[in-house]
């Protein structure tokens, strides 16, 4: 008898291809906007799109608090139209990051997941900024 992992067969490698290709189009990990942040060649706007309590507690330096349900054309109009945002929540447990997603690319805004959020983080061994708490 097959165990669960092998009960349902492995993809065909040219759409396993295509499959773990497309996941680069849409996250980015830690690992590389830490790596971005440390070498100053952040092309990319990171943005922390929980809530302020949150982000006053614990985000990763240089990413901008902006929640994801304030996401709106009015409030990017600094930021060219090509500009590629990052979003990140709390982590894998956590959608916000892909509400924020959602809502940029309605707007026909480049858009990736920091894939783990401050989960992943802190989990690589990567330092938190804090702020005050904004009311």
């Amino acid at each position: 008898m097959p165990s669960h992992v092998t009960a349902v067969p492995a993809a065909p490698s040219a759409q396993a291809q295509a499959h773990f290709a497309a996941e680069f189009t849409f996250e980015a990990d830690c690992w590389d906007v830490h790596d971005a942040f440390s070498r100053g060649e952040v092309d990319f706007v990171l943005l922390d799109v929980r809530s302020a309590e949150h982000y006053a507690r614990g985000h990763v330096p240089g990413a901008i608090h902006f929640p994801h349900g304030k996401l709106v054309e009015s409030k990017l109009a600094a930021w060219p139209a090509d500009t590629l945002f990052v979003t990140y929540c709390a982590g894998p447990h956590c959608n916000g990051a892909a509400r924020g997603a959602l809502r940029l690319a309605r707007l026909g805004r480049p858009v990736k997941i920091m894939a783990g959020g401050i989960t992943g983080w802190v989990d690589e061994g990567f330092e938190l900024a804090t702020a005050p708490v904004v009311a």
